[in-house]
């Protein structure tokens, strides 16, 4: 719903990274792990060093929409600086890597270098950006536009054509988009006989400009 995974300008810079390092430790959590829990009232910062998660919210029936994914470099869990509850669960995709920071010291990491609380500051105006064309889009487009932007989105250019970034099942796209995975799935028949997508080597190709409407 928001972008594929944050934003290349969400990554820290090396040298942040490695001024960080010594006030978290890392742990490693394999496919399908819950990071946080939405609700939880953990506050530690967590530094993706390798591997893929995802941020979601929940209903109480098991529906998930997917906010954004978080990959090398890019962060998550800053929100708890506040002291308030988690507001998103995390879920690792692939296997990964994250070093921990603990409230405590993320807030005297804040203060003693300004460079990284204007990275957080810029990252949080990104998000609000990102939240508001998610809203947007929920209340001004059908399943089909939001579809259309979510694929662009998860998608780079390759010749005329555009390959998702990585392989994503109806269901993946149904949980970006608030849809059912059978919506989805009716959409992408039609996208595939009329010529516009294809399966190849187990992932989503576009192979032309998809209509804005259908």
């Amino acid at each position: 719903m928001s972008s594929a995974a944050g934003d290349a300008t969400d990554r820290l810079p090396q040298s942040l990274l490695d001024a960080i390092a010594p006030r978290g430790q890392a742990r490693s959590f394999p496919t399908h792990a819950i990071l946080i829990n939405e609700g939880d009232t953990t506050d530690s910062l967590y530094i993706v060093l390798s591997g893929r998660v995802k941020v979601y919210a929940s209903s109480d029936d098991g529906r998930e929409v997917v906010l954004t994914e978080y990959g090398p470099g890019e962060y998550f869990g800053e929100l708890s600086i506040d002291g308030d509850k988690r507001s998103a669960s995390i879920k690792a995709i692939e296997a990964c890597t994250c070093r921990v920071v603990p409230s405590s010291d993320l807030r005297q990491f804040l203060a003693d270098h300004p460079d990284f609380a204007m990275h957080l500051t810029g990252k949080l105006i990104r998000m609000v950006r990102r939240l508001t064309e998610q809203v947007r889009s929920l209340a001004l487009h059908d399943v089909y536009g939001r579809m259309v932007r979510v694929l662009t989105e998860m998608s780079d250019p390759v010749g005329e054509e555009r390959v998702l970034r990585r392989r994503m099942t109806q269901q993946d796209i149904a949980d970006r988009v608030g849809s059912s995975r059978e919506m989805v799935n009716r959409v992408m028949k039609e996208l595939t006989a009329g010529g516009y997508v294809e399966q190849r080597d187990g992932r989503l190709v576009i192979r032309r400009k998809l209509p804005p409407a259908w």
